[in-house]
């Protein structure tokens, strides 16, 4: 079995796969102090709830971060818990994917994940990938499976922050799961409306945008902790896929198993 690990800055979102299949998933909160020991202790407690354990079931690990000290502390957990080197999405990993922006290396592990698993799902066609987040993503894939570039936005969390620390008279509300209408009745319904449609038209304009430099016609997924209830008001987002980049990673894990075997 796979173990697929996706470090982003507020979840931790960990998936077990045999072949193709995803069998079990959890998330954690993304701690970037907790050591290779925590981790060990954390994952085996997930993979024990499925009887599942390191040393019995799980033959390999693949990893993207965006958490420096967490990437770091997840090598030492492999080497020291599992006896083989984690595969890191890092620069030098085969993806599959060239990436044609300024500095490649820029370019967040999550987001070539995500490039991989948005163009096996849309095979021959120009790709757009929707990450909902701590920030908001938008990112480019051609028909050919090229990265292209993309957007970064605040995420729905983080301007509901900005938004409530920045103003005297308004208290923090809860996010619903589904936005009221438009026209607010009264304050709560009012920056619920504003934060769910506010990102929804945002999604839609910079999608909309990106779409009109590429050539011909694009599909649209959304991924990441928010996208359902965003993609309902969304006019551009055509699917949404929560295990986008959990898919890409058993992909990249896959090219690159391929290419061990290969003696490459």
């Amino acid at each position: 079995m796979l173990l697929s690990v996706d470090v982003g800055n507020t979840q931790t979102h960990i998936g077990v796969w045999r072949g193709d299949e995803l069998l079990h998933q959890w998330r954690a909160s993304t701690v970037p102090s907790r050591t290779a020991d925590e981790l060990a202790m954390l994952f085996g407690n997930f993979l024990a709830m499925a009887d599942l354990s390191f040393a019995r079931q799980v033959g390999g690990i693949v990893v993207c971060s965006v958490v420096p000290p967490v990437t770091q502390e997840l090598r030492e957990l492999t080497r020291r818990y599992f006896g083989y080197p984690a595969l890191v999405v890092e620069p030098g990993v085969r993806t599959g994917v060239a990436i044609l922006t300024d500095n490649p290396k820029e370019v967040g592990a999550d987001r070539i994940a995500n490039a991989v698993a948005a163009h096996e799902l849309f095979p021959g066609s120009n790709a757009l990938v929707v990450d909902f987040g701590t920030a908001i993503t938008v990112d480019a894939v051609s028909a050919r499976g090229d990265y292209l570039g993309g957007a970064i936005a605040p995420g729905l969390e983080t301007a509901a922050d900005a938004l409530f620390q920045a103003t005297a008279q308004l208290g923090r509300v809860e996010l619903p799961q589904a936005a009221p209408a438009a026209l607010g009745k009264n304050t709560v319904a009012s920056v619920q409306s504003g934060l769910i449609y506010g990102i929804a038209g945002l999604v839609d304009g910079l999608v909309g945008r990106i779409a009109d430099e590429l050539e011909g016609p694009s599909r649209v997924v959304a991924t990441g902790g928010h996208a359902t209830v965003v993609a309902r008001h969304s006019r551009r987002i055509e699917k949404v896929d929560p295990i986008l980049t959990l898919t890409g990673l058993r992909l990249i894990y896959e090219r690159n198993a391929e290419r061990r075997d290969a003696g490459a």
